[in-house]
């Protein structure tokens, strides 16, 4: 089997839609007959919630695994054929728990390092720039911005540019910025377009073609824990997102 590729989801900002983009785009390519686990990283564990699990009730997660209290493959759940690695509120204090760790920045690689058979883990990264970010960052060969088209998106930009910049030197010279995923999209809207090409200026071909428009389906389906495919399969979101995913298997 080919090596995994790991993906971290990352964005200093809140709600554009990092942990749906994570969610769905792991759905989606389990969808194409990949092997997928998707992981956590989040101290809010809006991923683990968004799929039907009460994260504030359970003890098997990537907090316990890290604090060694769990073997990973305990800790792993099954949805729909996609590996889950979910998280609880403690993740919050691991961040300052990190610091305990012989080699801090690189915890969370010496747990996914354990994974075996899967072709793509998919991290859903804090919206922080903290040691927990650091680790996710620290541990994968891409990253994925999403994207949400409006100006307030764009401000925090270059402050997770360079975070990037430093994981990069100091941890992970292979990472790299491969995807921009622009979410929330209304062609109808001008500023909507006049930043999609503002993006598409700077980042050239690391922007996806495809691009998730905005669809209440892609918002309610989290209060059903399940993801699009599963609530709405023919709505303008699952159409988004399995193009998204063939996208990434296509730039491989």
């Amino acid at each position: 089997m080919k090596k995994t590729n790991i993906i971290a989801l990352c964005n200093q900002k809140g709600g554009v839609g990092k942990t749906t983009c994570a969610l769905n785009i792991a759905a989606g390519l389990t969808l194409l007959g990949k092997t997928v686990l998707v992981v956590d990283f989040d101290p809010q564990a809006h991923l683990t919630y968004s799929l039907g699990l009460a994260a504030h009730e359970l003890e098997n997660t990537v907090s316990s695994v890290i604090r060694g209290a769990t073997r990973l493959e305990d800790a792993i759940r099954e949805h729909n054929g996609t590996s889950i690695m979910p998280a609880n509120l403690d993740l919050a204090q691991m961040e300052s728990d990190l610091t305990d760790f012989a080699n801090p920045a690189f915890v969370l690689k010496e747990v996914l390092a354990q994974v075996r058979n899967k072709e793509y883990i998919i991290i859903d990264c804090p919206p922080s720039a903290g040691l927990l970010t650091v680790n996710a960052l620290a541990c994968s060969r891409e990253i994925y911005i999403p994207l949400q088209m409006e100006f307030l998106a764009l401000k925090g930009m270059n402050r997770l540019m360079r975070r990037i910049e430093e994981v990069q030197e100091s941890y992970n010279k292979q990472l790299k910025i491969s995807g921009i995923i622009a979410t929330r999209f209304d062609a109808r809207k001008k500023l909507n377009n006049a930043i999609m090409e503002s993006i598409c200026e700077r980042f050239g071909d690391k922007v996806f073609s495809t691009v998730i428009r905005e669809n209440i389906a892609i918002a309610e389906a989290p209060s059903f824990g399940q993801t699009i495919f599963e609530y709405a399969p023919k709505s303008h979101g699952a159409e988004d997102f399995q193009s998204l995913c063939t996208e990434i298997v296509r730039r491989g």
